[in-house]
């Protein structure tokens, strides 16, 4: 489903974050990509989803090598992949149900399917009774359940998390965790799951991808 082939990324500071990564992730795996702080974790979710693009080498999503995309055929891609970041990046004027809104009025989702679908994303992650609450009234698993809920709203076919319980303690993390494994199993999204933290990593096994300097290093 995602193939990079020969894949470097280099920073016009001279930062390389990416050397010549060749990797295949097949459809509706649970990968989880790990590796110390600079080790090129974050440019490898953006380059998926278009943020970035590669110096060299190629990314194929279904076949289609995205690096070639031109600018409204991005915008497509984007509608097939959810993103979870770890500072949330909740809209802190709108409601819990307003965020979700948001996404769904941006992507033309049909407007008379847009409530049912927004009462059943919240009702999986748990949060129907914060419908009506700000971020700022929210403890910060609550706004990670928010950002999760629109990641999946829209029914994507790729997940990536970057780094999505980096704030929160073990215990959270494990909560999070466990809600998208449910996701994974559930609906057969294919996760990529961004972390340093052992105690998750060990704590659901999964084919893990080691990211030092750039270079990986699959389990």
């Amino acid at each position: 489903m995602i193939r990079f082939e020969s894949v470097s990324k280099v920073f016009p500071n001279g930062n390389i974050a990416l050397k010549e990564v060749s990797l295949t992730i097949k459809r509706g795996e649970f990968l989880f990509l790990t590796g110390p702080s600079g080790s090129g974790k974050t440019t490898f979710t953006r380059l998926i989803y278009r943020a970035l693009r590669p110096n060299r080498g190629r990314i194929l999503l279904n076949g289609v090598d995205i690096t070639r995309l031109n600018r409204s055929d991005i915008q497509l891609l984007r509608r097939n992949i959810g993103v979870v970041f770890q500072d949330f990046k909740l809209i802190p004027s709108k409601t819990v149900y307003d965020n979700l809104m948001f996404v769904l009025e941006a992507i033309a989702f049909p407007p008379k399917q847009r409530k049912e679908r927004i009462m059943y994303v919240l009702e999986e992650v748990n949060l129907l009774r914060k419908i009506k609450c700000f971020p700022e009234e929210l403890s910060g698993g609550e706004k990670q359940r928010v950002s999760i809920a629109r990641a999946i709203i829209n029914k994507p076919m790729i997940i990536l998390a970057d780094e999505p319980t980096g704030n929160l303690d073990n215990d959270l993390g494990r909560r999070i965790l466990t809600l998208f494994d449910k996701i994974n199993r559930q609906d057969k999204t294919t996760i990529i799951f961004a972390s340093h933290n052992r105690f998750l990593i060990d704590y659901l096994p999964r084919r893990i991808v080691y990211l030092k300097e750039g270079a990986v290093d699959v389990a």
